[in-house]
């Protein structure tokens, strides 16, 4: 399928959204999903959802913060980004399937914290930044457990902004489900050691996710 690529004007400035469409015959929802503050659309995780998804029905939405688009090194403050967000959402629903709000690390944070008022379908929270390196008082468990809509979370076992084991049990906290990603760190990396490749590490979270999304209602 060919990619488009859409300019969109917010309060923020010029965000951009690259749309990797599912054929028109199959697609039943649209996952949204965002960078983190640390790097753009290219991160890896991201890359293989939008190679990976449209072949299950899944338009796959690539969302450019405007700090991003402008060249900007440091991401804008957590109020901006959730103002960018909001500003985008209407261009992500236009295709008129349920949306899924998602991102890595900063991004998962801005689609937890608006996916209530904007009516997502549900949450997909990769690299979710619990709390800062070697700072776990300073949780953000909150933030994901209140984000009021399904939510799945993956997670690199040597995540340095939240191990696995370190989540607040689902059950207890929130509706939300964590699948671990074996070895990984906060940017899915794998040591050359490790058991599996970088390349089956990929498959492990495009595989998570992409069970995750069939119970998602359209």
């Amino acid at each position: 399928m060919t990619t488009r690529t859409e300019s969109v004007d917010t309060p923020a400035g010029e965000a951009r959204i690259t749309w990797h469409p599912a054929p028109a015959r199959t697609a039943r929802l649209v996952l949204a999903v965002s960078h983190g503050a640390g790097g753009g659309i290219e991160a890896r995780d991201l890359v293989a959802l939008a190679a990976a998804l449209p072949a299950h029905g899944v338009t796959v939405a690539l969302v450019e913060q405007p700090w991003r688009v402008a060249g900007k090194k440091v991401a804008a403050a957590p109020k901006v980004l959730d103002e960018g967000w909001r500003a985008l959402w209407p261009a992500l629903a236009k295709p008129g399937l349920p949306v899924v709000a998602g991102g890595r690390s900063a991004g998962a944070r801005v689609a937890c914290r608006t996916a209530a008022e904007l009516g997502a379908a549900g949450v997909l929270a990769l690299a979710f930044p619990l709390h800062p390196p070697g700072r776990p008082e300073k949780s953000r468990a909150a933030e994901l457990t209140g984000a009021g809509r399904p939510t799945l979370v993956v997670q690199g076992g040597r995540d340095p902004f939240g191990r696995p084991q370190e989540f607040p049990p689902p059950a207890a906290q929130g509706p939300y489900e964590l699948v671990e990603v074996p070895y990984a760190d906060h940017g899915f990396a794998v040591p050359k050691k490790a058991g599996p490749t970088q390349d089956e590490t990929l498959t492990v979270i495009t595989e998570a996710v992409a069970a995750w999304l069939t119970g998602i209602p359209r």
